[in-house]
């Protein structure tokens, strides 16, 4: 029995056309897609900390360790940035929320059942 390693990077299939080089299934039927959506991130302790490193001086409240998928995570987002009543995003894991917002996401996230640390002084 042959390995999927040992069988070289199959890219492209007369039959189905572009393959993905990870699942080796058809790039319209790749599975390496939904496992990623659905892989929960963060290790589960939520932190929560003010950061202006690299952002011109301005304060950002970031949330990190939500044990959440993705969907979850930008749903989360979504609410927190309305609980404080500013913009913000949601990538690699993380929800920053403009301004200093600590003590407010703490509160929220204590109320949803999480519990957070003020993390960086």
């Amino acid at each position: 029995m042959k390995s999927l390693a040992s069988l070289g990077s199959l890219v492209y299939s007369t039959d189905a056309g572009r393959m993905c080089p990870d699942c080796r299934h058809p790039l319209l039927q790749c599975v390496c897609k939904q496992i990623d959506a659905s892989r929960v991130l963060g290790d589960g302790a939520v932190r929560v900390q003010r950061e202006t490193k690299g952002r011109g001086g301005k304060a950002v409240t970031v949330v990190r360790g939500l044990p959440l998928d993705a969907t979850a995570l930008a749903e989360v987002g979504k609410k927190l940035k309305a609980a404080c009543g500013s913009g913000g995003t949601v990538k690699d894991g993380l929800v920053e929320v403009q301004g200093d917002h600590v003590e407010r996401v703490m509160a929220w996230l204590q109320v949803q059942g999480y519990k957070p640390k003020r993390v960086g002084g």
